[in-house]
């Protein structure tokens, strides 16, 4: 492949929603061009999509980069988790993917985890089975729709399958493969023996599992064609989306991410794995060769939306409102199950109100909808840490709700520490393209995150002391 006049290396953010696409300057991570294209939506709780449109998707983000793809060296994609993939001889989707928040193998989690108890999967993968996991959407197939199992002789993730469209390859990498169910990130092995539990007997292939500085291989001159982009571009292992996240972040060893968006999720980077019986926290690994502990919950900050409707105001009306209150928040909580809870699991469970009385303000019932989402996502914090992960590094707040002035300074109230809120929005496909120029350049995603400045952000700082109010409310909300 002819040497670019300035190298550029292009990550790709593949979400259940959406492809983005970046192409960053090899050398300083500049941002250079981006384009995007959206994905079938889906209803859960059946959330599937044709693996095609991803294809598609792919390729018209793509081509909105323009002239800049001539120069492009390196890619990589990270992908929306846990989805199931399967494809036939020829290379076609035998059904429509599954993805990670398609809840009907819930009754097949439950039998699984049953079979081999909470323990022994936390034990043996990190994870205890839910809906999400690849495992079970695999058991459900194999339950309902045995003869589309039969077709297919492969089975992927849905990073892998675009991976797999641009090289030929049929390759994971260690971050993604640790939440199918199937892959112990501890020993980075298959557990054979979990998986025909799920399929018997079926023989289809796993990807093989890519460590941190292989290559997936380089772009297939079809795939070159499709995209408008060099032949022979190297082609990086990939990840999940909240693997390529940590790394957009320039997280380390014993940094914490806390996401507010319509979902709340912690994530942190461990030097050792995790293994939580209680299924809170998800036993993951890093894209770079570490771990990822992660905890996630279903309701952040679509609570907040609704109350701001409830007291005729918007999200920042809401926000201003809660900051109103912070020298005076009265006893008022809201405990923000109001779509269920995943962890805790709690499916049928709904949001309530406490500590109410005719002297309630507007003011303090909007601090309490903030600081019930807050003590909900960093009760994560405390559980990845009682599973032994050291948590002494740079806390950073990400996602839609981090563009709020009440959520920046509550969690910073709240954990009684500072936070570090980027400066930059996009962190899953800066972290792919970290890891293309990493590997492209031989360097580490720690170093490429250093060169190119990532997790640069707004430092904010607790303006008053509310560690208390997370013991208080975790009682409430038991």
């Amino acid at each position: 492949m002819p040497v670019a006049a300035t190298p550029l290396v292009v990550g790709i953010d593949s979400s259940t929603q959406s492809v983005k696409v970046e192409a960053r300057r090899l050398d300083t991570g500049e941002v250079v061009a981006s384009g995007t294209a959206r994905h079938p939506a889906t209803t859960p709780p059946v959330s599937e999509q044709d693996p095609r449109a991803w294809w598609d998707a792919l390729v018209a983000a793509t081509h909105a980069l323009g002239d800049a793809r001539r120069d492009v060296v390196a890619v990589s994609v990270a992908g929306q988790q846990h989805g199931c993939v399967l494809l036939d001889d020829e290379g076609d989707p035998v059904r429509p993917a599954k993805l990670w928040n398609d809840t009907t193998s819930a009754p097949q989690a439950a039998e699984l985890t049953e079979r081999f108890g909470a323990t022994g999967w936390a034990e043996r993968v990190g994870s205890v089975p839910v809906a999400s996991l690849t495992i079970t959407k695999l058991a459900w197939i194999a339950e309902h729709e045995p003869t589309a199992l039969a077709r297919a002789t492969r089975v992927m993730l849905p990073h892998d399958y675009l991976t797999w469209r641009l090289t030929g390859e049929h390759v994971t990498d260690r971050g993604d493969a640790s939440g199918t169910g199937w892959f112990d990130p501890a020993t980075d092995a298959v557990d054979d023996e979990l998986l025909r539990a799920a399929v018997g007997d079926w023989t289809g292939a796993l990807p093989t599992v890519l460590g941190p500085t292989d290559r997936a291989g380089t772009l297939t001159a079809g795939a070159a064609d499709a995209l408008g982009l060099p032949v022979g571009a190297v082609v990086a292992p990939g990840s999940g989306d909240n693997m390529g996240a940590a790394m957009g972040l320039g997280l380390r060893t014993g940094d914490v991410a806390v996401s507010l968006g319509t979902s709340g999720v912690v994530f942190a980077v461990s030097s050792t794995p995790t293994h939580d019986p209680t299924g809170a926290v998800a036993g993951f690994a890093s894209a770079t060769g570490s771990f990822l502990p992660l905890v996630c919950t279903l309701n952040a900050t679509k609570v907040t939306d609704t109350v701001a409707r409830w007291l005729g105001t918007d999200a920042p009306g809401l926000g201003a409102l809660a900051l109103a209150a912070v020298d005076d928040p009265g006893d008022a909580i809201v405990v923000p199950y109001f779509d269920g809870e995943r962890t805790p699991n709690l499916p049928d469970a709904t949001g309530t109100f406490h500590g109410l009385t005719n002297a309630t303000s507007r003011e303090q019932l909007a601090l309490a909808a903030h600081d019930g989402v807050l003590c909900g996502v960093l009760h994560g914090v405390e559980a990845i840490t009682a599973v032994g992960a050291s948590l002494d590094g740079r806390v950073f707040l990400v996602g839609g709700g981090a563009r709020s002035a009440a959520y920046r300074q509550r969690c910073a109230d709240l954990l009684g520490r500072a936070i570090v809120v980027p400066t930059a929005d996009e962190t899953v496909a800066t972290g792919a393209a970290a890891q293309a120029a990493a590997i492209v350049a031989g360097d580490r995603v720690d170093d490429v995150a250093v060169r190119w400045g990532l997790g640069a952000g707004v430092e904010v700082e607790p303006a008053v002391d509310a560690t208390d109010r997370r013991s208080w409310y975790a009682a409430v909300s038991g």
